[in-house]
């Protein structure tokens, strides 16, 4: 089977005009397109970036596919007006070359195994469980992307390439986290993400 990298290639390839509208990369990516747009938002969201808001901005996006994805949506909808919008093509490669190297990392360890976690009523309790990470993405607290952001991007990575175990593991990974962060601002409030992030950074 195909590693996810070989078919960010195959797509960059495939794109040849100088702007991308939103309609035309719908249409190359068809039904792989929850999982490689949920990857593509997620991975810059994984990353320890200290931008004020730069998780909300990823987040929103997530949460519109992921939610659509927990309704049992095969395809991706948006409004006609967004699927006018176009891009250029020299941004789309950029995007696709930042990730090409994490995929490469990944696919050391993901290959096609358990693949009935990656479809049917499994694809909408995995949409659930991203739709409750993208959430946790979009809230503007320390520690409430970066973890969360990663179980995305290991659940997406996962079903296109019918990995379940990566599914499985980001979704553990993921709502481990932000089952904890609910713990801790339940009774400890905003202070307790400080004194958190705080006790993290003192054992980096």
């Amino acid at each position: 089977m195909k590693g996810i990298s070989d078919i960010l290639h195959e797509i960059d390839n495939e794109l040849k005009d100088e702007r991308v509208s939103i309609s035309a990369l719908l249409d190359t990516f068809h039904e792989r397109g929850f999982g490689f747009f949920l990857f593509l938002f997620a991975l810059p969201a994984a990353l320890p970036l200290p931008a004020v808001g730069y998780g909300t901005i990823l987040g929103l996006p997530l949460v519109l596919l992921s939610g659509q994805q927990a309704l049992g949506r095969r395809t991706i909808w948006l409004p006609s007006s967004w699927k006018t919008k176009s891009i250029k093509r020299t941004k789309l490669k950029s995007m696709i070359d930042g990730a090409l190297p994490w995929t490469r990392r990944l696919e050391y360890i993901i290959k096609p195994r358990l693949a009935f976690v990656t479809s049917g009523i499994f694809k909408r309790i995995i949409g659930v469980f991203g739709l409750i990470m993208s959430l946790s993405v979009c809230v503007p607290l320390p520690l409430t992307n970066t973890v969360p952001s990663f179980g995305i991007a290991l659940m997406a990575v996962g079903v296109v390439t019918r990995d379940g175990l990566a599914v499985i593991a980001g979704a553990i990974i993921g709502m481990l986290w932000v089952g904890a962060l609910v713990f801790i601002i339940s009774f400890l409030g905003s202070e307790g993400i400080d004194f958190a992030k705080e006790t993290i950074e003192n054992y980096i």
